[in-house]
């Protein structure tokens, strides 16, 4: 059977790289994995640490407040009302506290409560001296230890804990204090970790604070966790451990609080921690596959040359000869065909580019005269609108002399005055506009400029939903440069923003003026569209590049605009982001005595 060599060099190929690919993947896994369970077990160690250590802290606070509270009591020279006072402002400054309890020879002398800590609980004092009555701590508990915590937790609303101190400030052994403390600030140690699951327990088990407030409540057992593993005769210790929690392998670090025999864990399940590690390994394994399947592929490809150029060259110019530009010859040699294939399919692009630019040339032009006619046409009509107006006016001003101030009729031709002065104003600005003038360059107020323009936009932009806003800064520096293109600029900006709006039924255009420095003033003008796709951004100010469709625009009005704030010395930046709308910002430089900036661009 005869094998092309060809073929045995693709199976050789594919052969090595199987095993380079496997050796590499298996190699990876396993040094994740190591670095994995060290980082995680490092990870519990230190959380059940700081967990201890803030447990403690937490804890000897409450204790020495507990002595405090022990002197205060047997203090012989305060008389009864100062003891009375200070404890009410001991329950004051610590509101955790709920009771505390001073017991002699097991038998309770004096029981304080804070009738405030039963108001948002569903718990009375009577549960709570039922449970204490049910749950005592005795002098034979206290032998051999200087406090006691427990869980006292009679209600998920209410977590409790119990703290049992010896006090050392009085001189009678056969004294307790216990103390029950809201275990708000216990539960919030315990739960501040969101990776791994933190909580208390004491040395036999029981659950002290943990998240669940409902296993606090039920006063359950972390009967899984191996305390044994950890020396009860160091103060403060910890270890990581590798348990099962039911049938859950768990990484878990024991930390010994070192203070009333409680024992801080924080454990994470090894199916979580390695999670990353198997979604490691299989997408090795992924991209291994997806490797020997390309190279697969590529070899079958590889193996067989195409050999149609030259057909494929003779239909390609059968249809240039026909004046279809768009043709392209596939190859894929690198050879002499390949460059005779890449040359003619380079040559059909230019033809096609400028076949193009030509039809876009031509309907510029014919778009050019139609708005040359069309602004002839729009001046004559605006000043013969101008002159009805004028008569309007002037009539409506006889009126108003001819009437008092109070006249009921005033106000309404107050309101024909104002709206005729308006109109003729816009009529005015248009006018200006339509005139075919040579750009003479003056000192001009940017902001007045702006209002001018807006108000030849504004009754359009309004029947397309468009609503217009401005905030204009006061007292800008002049800038030197002509109205009418200025003008020409704003509204091609207002037009553009006003198609982009159509489709959502309006939006908002804005324009906002303001100095950014002592030489440089800045217009943004932004829009509530749709945006502009990041890929057509580099392109927008280019002529004759339009999105719009044939017949609805030339692609010039960008491109004239940057060309105007370009002679104007200044700069246009596009800010704009696709469901967020659209935003440009020009600069133009303020008017300096000593730059004849006027003279140059009335020369352009």
């Amino acid at each position: 059977m005869r094998i092309p060599i060809r073929f045995k060099i693709l199976v050789t190929t594919l052969a090595v790289m199987t095993v380079v690919l496997g050796v590499i993947t298996f190699t990876m896994a396993r040094l994740f994995h190591s670095d994995k369970e060290a980082y995680i077990r490092d990870l519990a160690s230190i959380v059940a640490q700081h967990t201890g250590e803030e447990a403690r802290g937490l804890l000897a606070g409450y204790s020495q407040r507990l002595q405090v509270f022990s002197r205060l009591v047997y203090e012989g020279s305060l008389t009864k009302k100062d003891k009375s006072a200070l404890v009410k402002q001991l329950f004051q400054d610590f509101q955790e506290f709920v009771s505390i309890t001073i017991y002699e020879n097991d038998i309770e002398q004096i029981t304080l409560y804070d009738k405030s800590a039963f108001s948002d609980s569903d718990l009375t004092r009577e549960d709570l001296l039922h449970y204490r009555k049910t749950h005592p701590v005795t002098l034979k508990d206290m032998k051999g230890k200087s406090e006691i915590v427990m869980n006292s937790t009679l209600s998920a609303r209410m977590p409790l804990l119990t703290l049992a101190i010896r006090p050392k400030l009085v001189n009678n052994p056969s004294v307790i204090v216990l103390a029950v403390i809201r275990m708000d600030r216990l539960h919030a140690i315990s739960g501040r970790s969101r990776v791994l699951e933190t909580f208390v327990v004491s040395r036999n088990g029981d659950l002290v604070s943990h998240a669940n407030l409902s296993l606090v409540a039920k006063h359950g057992k972390a009967s899984w966790i191996p305390i044994d593993e950890i020396s009860a005769d160091i103060p403060v210790v910890g270890t990581t451990l590798r348990y099962n929690h039911g049938d859950v392998d768990t990484i878990g670090s024991l930390f010994q609080v070192g203070f009333g025999g409680l024992v801080a864990v924080a454990e994470i399940p090894s199916s979580a921690a390695f999670l990353s590690t198997r979604e490691l390994l299989n997408n090795l394994m992924i991209v291994a596959l997806l490797l020997l399947t390309f190279f697969t592929v590529f070899g079958l490809f590889w193996s067989r040359r195409l050999t149609r150029p030259i057909e494929l060259l003779s239909k390609a110019a059968n249809f240039i000869g026909a004046g279809k530009f768009d043709v392209k010859v596939e190859h894929s040699s690198k050879d002499e065909m390949g460059d005779l294939a890449e040359s003619f399919n380079v040559m059909a692009t230019e033809l096609k580019t400028r076949a193009d630019a030509l039809e876009q040339a031509q309907n510029a032009l014919v778009h050019s005269e139609k708005m040359s006619a069309f602004g002839q046409m729009s001046a004559g009509i605006a000043h013969e609108v101008k002159n009805p107006l004028a008569g309007i006016l002037g009539y409506v001003q006889l009126s108003q002399r001819k009437l008092d101030e109070d006249h009921p009729i005033r106000k309404n031709l107050d309101i024909i005055e104002k709206e005729t002065r308006r109109c003729t104003d816009i009529i005015s600005n248009l006018m200006r506009f339509a005139r075919q003038e040579k750009a003479v360059y003056e000192h001009l107020d940017i902001n007045r400029v702006v209002k001018d323009a807006l108000d030849i936009v504004d009754h359009q932009l309004g029947l397309k939903g468009v609503k217009i806003e401005t905030e204009l800064a006061d007292g800008l520096p002049a800038v030197e440069g002509s109205a009418n293109q200025l003008q020409q600029v704003l509204m091609n900006f207002a037009i553009n923003s006003q198609h982009a709006m159509e489709k959502a039924g309006g939006g908002t255009f804005r324009v906002t003026t303001q100095a950014v420095s002592d030489d440089m003033i800045e217009i943004r003008v932004a829009d509530t569209g749709p945006g502009i796709p990041p890929e057509i951004q580099d392109k927008i100010f280019e002529p004759f590049f339009t999105t719009k469709r044939a017949g609805e625009g030339t692609g010039l009005g960008l491109a004239v605009s940057y060309g105007i704030i370009k002679e104007h010395g200044g700069d246009i930046i596009l800010e704009s982001e696709q469901g967020k709308g659209t935003t440009f910002v020009v600069s133009l430089p303020a008017f300096k005595d000593n730059v004849a900036h006027g003279e140059q661009g009335a020369d352009q």
